[in-house]
C-alpha cells in the first residue's frame, strides 16, 4: 500500500495563531546511545476528533512506548482534559503530572479527507517543538500515526524514526512435520498482516529493496529452488532465472540494481551476484566450502558473508567484486546469517554457542562483539532502517517461531505483536 497522497507542511497557521514557534533545539532530548535510559514520561491524549482522534493517538503512544526511550503516561493521570491546538496547554497541569514532553492534536475530515493536525510540547520549558499537519485518506489513519511517531521521535531523539515501515516474514502455521511457510508482510507493529503466497510451497529468506516497493525471496517447490523478485505495487513475480543447483538466501544490493545469492552444487556453495538490468551473474566466492548468506554494506562496496572455510562457520568480509576476502569473527561458536546495519556502523548476526542461539553485534572490523539475546533459537536479524533496532525470530523447545525485537543496546527485548507463528523476518527502509 503505497501512500501517495500523504503531505507534510508546516503548520504556518500555528504561528499566525500566536503560538511559539519551534525551537532550535529541545530542551529535553533522549539519549538513544545510553543502555541504561530512563524513558522519557510523555502525555499523549486522545486526538479531539472522536474515534478517529483517539485511535491515532493511542497508534503514538504504543509506538513510542516499544521504542523503550518513551514512557506515555496513564491518561487517568491527566488534568487538563479540553487541550485545544490552536492554544497552548495548560503547562501547570502536566507538571503536575510530571510530563517532560506532551502531544495533542486534532482530527477532522474534510472533502473527504482526513487531516490531523498535531503538537509536540516541551512542558518545563513551556515550549512548542513541533506544529505538523498531515492528510491523507481515512482509511490511512494507521500511517499518519506512525508518520507523527518518526517526528516526535526523530525532534526528541535527534535520530530517524523507523515507525512508518513494513516488515516481510514467512508466516508458519502447522506443526514441524506440516509446517506451511507462506511469504507474508505487516506494519513494523504487528497490524494489517497479509499474505503473498498460498502456502502451496515453502518460501524463505524474503528482503526489501531500497525502494520498498520490490521484494525478493527463495521459493522451494518439489522440482527445486528458485529466486524470484516480487513487486508489491504491481503484485508481479518474475524468476531470477535457471540456475544448475540450488538457489537460496538472495540480498539486494543498496541501490537495487543487484542481487547476491548462493549456489549449492555436489555439497558445495558459492555466491554469486546478478546485475538486474543486464540480467549477467558473476561468481565471487570460489571455495571448496560452504559459503553463503551475503549481505551488502550500506555504500555497496562490501559484502559480509558466512563461510565454514576456516572448519566452522564464521564471517567473512569481501569486496563487493569478491576481492580480498578477511575473516573477521573469531569467538567460540558457530556465525550465520550475518547483515550489515543501514548505518554501517555494526553486523548483526546469529551465534550458536554453549547449547544455546544468540543474536549478536560487532563492528565491520570483528571488533566491539556484543551479544543481545539468548534462547532456545534466536536466529534471522534484521535492521531497523535507523540502525537502533532489530527484529528477529526466537523459537522455544517444542514450541512455535515467534517475530521478537530488541535495541542495539540489549536492554529493550519484547516480542512483536504479530499473534501468528512468523521467522525470516526483513525490514523495510522508511516508506514515502
Amino acid at each position: 500500500m503505497r501512500l501517495k497522497t500523504l503531505i507534510l507542511a508546516l503548520m504556518a497557521a500555528v504561528f499566525a495563531a500566536g503560538l511559539s514557534a519551534p525551537a532550535a533545539w529541545a530542551d529535553i532530548e533522549v539519549n538513544v546511545n545510553r543502555g541504561d535510559a530512563q524513558p522519557l514520561p510523555i502525555a499523549v491524549p486522545a486526538f479531539g476528533g472522536g474515534q478517529a482522534g483517539a485511535d491515532i493517538a493511542g497508534v503514538i503512544a504504543a509506538n513510542l512506548q516499544r521504542s523503550g526511550l518513551f514512557r506515555p503516561l496513564d491518561p487517568a493521570s491527566f488534568v487538563e482534559k479540553d487541550l485545544n491546538t490552536a492554544v497552548q496547554p495548560r503547562f501547570p497541569d502536566w507538571k503536575q503530572i510530571n510530563a517532560q514532553a506532551l502531544v495533542n492534536g486534532q482530527v477532522t475530515v474534510q472533502n473527504g479527507q482526513l487531516v490531523v493536525d498535531f503538537r509536540l510540547w516541551d512542558v518545563f520549558a513551556e515550549q512548542q517543538l513541533l506544529g505538523l499537519q498531515f492528510t491523507s485518506s481515512p482509511e490511512n489513519w494507521r500511517r499518519v500515526a506512525h508518520k507523527i511517531s518518526d517526528q516526535i521521535y526523530e525532534r526528541l531523539t535527534g535520530e530517524k524514526g523507523y515507525f512508518d515501515t513494513r516488515v516481510v516474514f514467512v508466516a508458519e502455521t502447522g506443526g514441524r512435520g506440516t509446517r506451511t511457510k507462506r511469504l507474508a508482510i505487516m506494519d513494523q507493529d504487528g497490524a494489517n498482516p497479509s499474505y503473498l503466497t498460498d502456502g502451496s510451497y515453502i518460501v524463505m529468506t524474503p528482503r526489501f529493496s531500497s525502494t520498498s516497493q520490490e521484494l525478493t525471496y527463495m521459493a522451494l517447490r518439489p522440482e527445486g529452488s528458485a529466486i524470484y523478485l516480487f513487486n508489491l505495487e504491481t503484485g508481479r513475480r518474475e524468476s531470477l532465472g535457471d540456475f544448475k543447483g540450488m538457489v537460496f538466501a538472495p540480498r539486494f544490493s543498496p541501490d537495487g540494481g543487484k542481487v547476491a545469492f548462493s549456489v549449492e552444487r555436489g555439497g558445495n556453495s558459492d555466491i554469486f551476484v546478478m546485475d538486474l538490468r543486464s540480467h549477467s551473474t558473476a561468481r565471487l566466492t570460489a571455495d571448496p566450502s560452504i559459503d553463503t548468506s551475503p549481505s551488502f554494506s550500506p555504500d555497496g562496496s562490501k559484502i559480509v558473508f558466512n563461510s565454514d572455510r576456516g572448519g566452522n562457520p564464521q564471517l567473512y568480509v569481501m569486496g563487493a567484486d569478491g576481492s580480498n576476502p578477511r575473516r573477521i569473527s573469531f569467538g567460540q561458536g558457530r556465525y550465520t546469517t550475518p547483515v550489515w546495519s543501514p548505518t554501517g556502523e555494526f553486523i548483526a548476526f546469529t551465534k550458536q554457542t554453549g547449547g544455546q542461539f544468540h543474536i549478536g553485534v560487532m563492528k565491520p572490523d570483528g571488533s566491539d562483539e556484543r551479544i543481545l539475546t539468548s534462547s532456545y533459537l534466536d536466529e534471522g536479524p534484521t535492521w531497523a532502517p535507523n540502525g537502533r533496532v532489530l527484529m528477529f525470530s526466537r523459537e522455544t523447545s517444542g514450541g512455535a517461531s515467534k517475530l521478537w525485537s530488541v535495541d542495539v543496546t540489549g536492554r529493550i527485548l519484547q516480542p512483536v505483536p504479530y499473534p501468528g507463528g512468523g521467522s525470516d523476518p526483513a525490514w523495510s527502509p522508511l516508506l514515502n
